[in-house]
């Protein structure tokens, strides 16, 4: 969230509403311009590479738990990747036909760019399906830390228009510009390595979210709790897009958010950082839920 205060009698240009919020907080970062006081901190970082994978792991299962509280489930479709912190050719995911409910940080499979399963959990395969298309966003964006997808009803259904997303209201301005993108083919399960590298060439140099034409959705980020929010965002802003086609096939108006307003969200909250702390509160739920035993 980005902070929206402005004076009640400014005029209601945009642009001149979008400076004078720049001027007031230009000289913060945007987590210390949403933070009204102490700064909250920055995303942890450990030296040893031991502690950054149990780390990064944890909260990988986290996000699963939380995508299975937001009923992000689909038989065994869906997937979350991770990058790990020592060996940037090698990635973590889940494995094939577990609920994301019941995941914890020790079922999780350590694959490299071949296919192969290196480490971790080798009890079950990971997904090929899922192997593909991580694999060929990874190594396109050096960058991408974190990818997940998953066959969510509201990203399905949306996914069948091939569009982006309008910018509706302050959220969705997440994904503003070339932060969103679609894929625009369709050839079924993606079992080669031509279409994932067609789908991560979609996705772009600068992308956080991807929609893929009659299949789900995709984000990225660079921690998994990045890509995690973007997935729960994306998802709830095509059901509430969904709602607003509706709405409006019945002859209600569109207002759409003004482009500079849109910019300057973008700008304002779609930092690693505070995109980062935009998943605790819900990381943090769910471990009072379930006294943190997707941890282990």
């Amino acid at each position: 969230m980005v902070p929206s205060a402005i004076p009640k009698d400014t005029a209601e240009d945009p642009s001149q509403i979008v400076a004078m919020k720049a001027q007031s907080r230009d000289h913060l970062t945007p987590l210390q311009a949403i933070s009204q006081g102490v700064s909250l901190p920055s995303i942890p970082l450990y030296s040893d590479a031991d502690k950054q994978r149990a780390f990064i792991l944890s909260h990988m299962a986290g996000a699963f738990r939380v995508f299975a509280r937001k009923g992000l489930t689909e038989g065994m479709s869906g997937h979350i990747s991770v990058r790990d912190p020592e060996f940037a050719d090698r990635f973590w995911t889940n494995p094939l036909g577990r609920h994301f409910g019941l995941l914890k940080a020790s079922d999780m499979i350590l694959v490299d760019y071949a296919g192969n399963a290196v480490g971790g959990n080798m009890t079950r395969p990971a997904n090929a399906a899922g192997f593909l298309i991580h694999a060929a966003v990874h190594k396109a964006r050096p960058d991408v830390h974190a990818a997940c997808h998953t066959h969510g009803k509201a990203g399905k259904a949306w996914s069948t228009f091939a569009r982006k997303l309008d910018m509706l209201n302050q959220d969705v301005c997440y994904f503003y510009g070339d932060a969103q993108a679609v894929y625009h083919e369709f050839g079924g399960i993606v079992f080669n390595e031509e279409e994932g590298r067609r789908l991560a060439a979609a996705l772009g140099p600068k992308g956080k979210g991807l929609i893929l034409r009659n299949h789900g959705l995709l984000t990225v980020g660079g921690t998994v709790d990045e890509a995690a929010y973007l997935h729960t965002l994306m998802e709830r802003s095509c059901e509430i897009q969904l709602a607003v086609e509706a709405a409006a096939a019945n002859g209600v108006p569109k207002v759409f958010v003004a482009a500079e307003a849109a910019e300057y969200t973008f700008r304002m909250a779609s930092d690693p950082e505070s995109l980062y702390w935009e998943f605790q509160p819900d990381l943090e739920y769910e471990e009072a839920m379930t006294d943190g035993s997707f941890k282990k």
